[in-house]
């Protein structure tokens, strides 16, 4: 009490609170788009096994089928997009190729998926019986292809949402 008051601060410490060397934070921007990121791909992993249930020789139900690949993979390449430029604003570009390249793939496989539906619907409505069994196959087929990049997501995010302050 060398002051006179009742009362003395303690010293200062040399790091804000929060700020200890080597503490893990959160990364709220690489958070908020990786969480965008997983929006299209949460969606088709719980809406996709339902078309399992019906027959795909009813042309309403392979329309909505078609209009669900063609909204999956537009989603994803745009929530892509936003995921690049909030990576590459925050100056992590690896990680803003890496979910570039996600969403280049889906903007080309979108094209491509397609195309194979539309032929497989064609061929079915023109009478060929096996063209209900190979866009069966396509279904199953980009099913596991969303699976597998979910789980790379998933995967990371221990890797990218989180950083040494």
């Amino acid at each position: 009490m060398s002051s006179g008051y009742c009362y003395e601060p303690p010293p200062e410490s040399p790091l804000p609170v929060g700020k200890e060397k080597g503490r893990m934070m959160p990364d709220a921007v690489a958070l908020f788009a990786t969480v965008i990121l997983l929006f299209p791909m949460g969606y088709f992993l719980l809406a996709a096994p339902a078309f399992l249930l019906v027959r795909l020789d009813i042309p309403p139900v392979t329309q909505l089928l078609r209009g669900l690949f063609n909204s999956y993979f537009l989603m994803v390449a745009i929530a892509g997009v936003v995921g690049m430029v909030a990576f590459a604003m925050e100056g992590r570009l690896v990680l803003a190729i890496g979910i570039a390249l996600i969403a280049a793939f889906a903007a080309s496989a979108r094209r491509w998926f397609l195309q194979r539906m539309d032929a497989q619907l064609n061929a079915r409505d023109a009478g060929d019986a096996d063209a209900v069994r190979r866009l069966r196959r396509l279904h199953w087929g980009g099913m596991l292809w969303n699976a597998i990049q979910l789980i790379a997501v998933l995967g990371s995010i221990p890797y990218v949402v989180v950083t040494r302050t």
